[in-house]
């Protein structure tokens, strides 16, 4: 058996913060210049008098036809000669309409009065940030479900990487989004999954190792030797062997305790079996193997928030993943997607 442990005491539990769901109204803005404006930029007339925003902003603006100069459209770079009338319809930037009803496809597996339970497919982003600020599960969401704007977060509780497939809870009410907190803060909702990785690791183990920031790539995550990453804890358990072109490769069931961002992605690669198809944290030279990580949230219990009775949800590998288990020679086992792993 495989063990890495590492003690960290950081504080498991994170409030929930609520992003704001309602859209400010935005008016239009008219004034004019003075023959002392005459001989400057548009650009730079607007940004002194609408000091609220960047002059980039404003550009786009100009760009966009949402600026006006004696009632014809301004035209980039235009040099002012005094005394025109300028009318300009501030526009919402990508962070403030973030939070809209979008109408976003994604299969639901299961939905009452308490929750909804969601079979994330590849490519969906669930929370709208810097890159992605539409198309995301919670603009579906908003739009699914009017009412979760009353929601911190339209209800999400947790999430998938954008190319990890699988299950995700998410709450219709407040009443309902505190339980799944709690019990997530508990550690009493579990969550499998399955995943392809390179080489072979110790038939069953346990990953108890701190996550942090990377300390030369912002965007990565990375086991903390240095005290400050946060608690994270990954049971694995290897299932079946094959190879892709010529190497070895492994499927593994994952248990998380925590649920730190990249968790069994930065945890695999700290015990040298990264996942196939990893942009981040695989194995570069075989990238073109898989477009992405080979990682799917197969399984989810927990206690439903109203009725208290254990529920359970499976989802099947998706085809994408079905193919690469294939080419691998690996067959999956349909009992383990009734079988708990403790």
């Amino acid at each position: 058996m495989t063990e890495i442990t590492q003690i960290d005491v950081s504080d498991d539990r994170q409030a929930m913060v609520d992003d704001g769901d309602f859209l400010p109204e935005i008016e239009s803005v008219r004034f004019v210049l003075t023959l002392a404006e005459g001989g400057e930029r548009l650009d730079k007339v607007v940004a002194r008098h609408l000091p609220a925003y960047s002059r980039s902003r404003i550009q786009k603006w100009i760009e966009q036809g949402n600026v006006t100069v004696n009632g014809a459209a301004a035209k980039p770079k235009q040099v002012m000669a005094g005394v025109e009338e300028v009318v300009v319809i501030p526009q919402l930037s990508d962070e403030e309409t973030a939070f809209s009803p979008e109408p976003v496809d994604f299969p639901v597996v299961y939905e009452d009065d308490a929750l909804l339970v969601v079979d994330k497919p590849a490519g969906l982003v669930v929370h709208p940030a810097a890159g992605n600020w539409h198309g995301t599960l919670l603009n579906g969401l908003l739009h699914r479900l009017p009412k979760s704007t009353a929601v911190p977060r339209a209800g999400i509780v947790h999430r998938l990487d954008k190319d990890t497939t699988g299950l995700m809870v998410v709450a219709k009410t407040v009443e309902a989004q505190t339980d799944l907190v709690r019990q997530l803060q508990a550690r009493t909702v579990h969550r499998e999954y399955f995943a392809l990785v390179w080489g072979e690791p110790a038939l069953d183990g346990t990953v108890s190792a701190p996550i942090g920031r990377h300390p030369k790539n912002r965007i990565k995550m990375a086991v903390s030797t240095t005290g400050g990453g946060r608690h994270a804890v990954t049971h694995f358990q290897r299932l079946r062997e094959g190879s892709l072109n010529g190497s070895p490769v492994s499927l593994i069931r994952c248990r998380l305790e925590t649920g730190r961002t990249h968790q069994i992605r930065v945890h695999m690669q700290a015990i040298g079996c990264p996942l196939v198809g990893d942009p981040l944290y695989g194995r570069p030279h075989l990238a073109a193997v898989f477009p992405r990580q080979a990682l799917h949230a197969f399984r989810l219990g927990l206690l439903h928030p109203v009725r208290k009775d254990p529920v359970v949800w499976t989802a099947p590998v998706p085809a994408d993943m079905a193919a690469l288990l294939e080419t691998a020679s690996i067959s999956l086992d349909e009992d383990w997607y009734g079988t708990d792993y403790s």
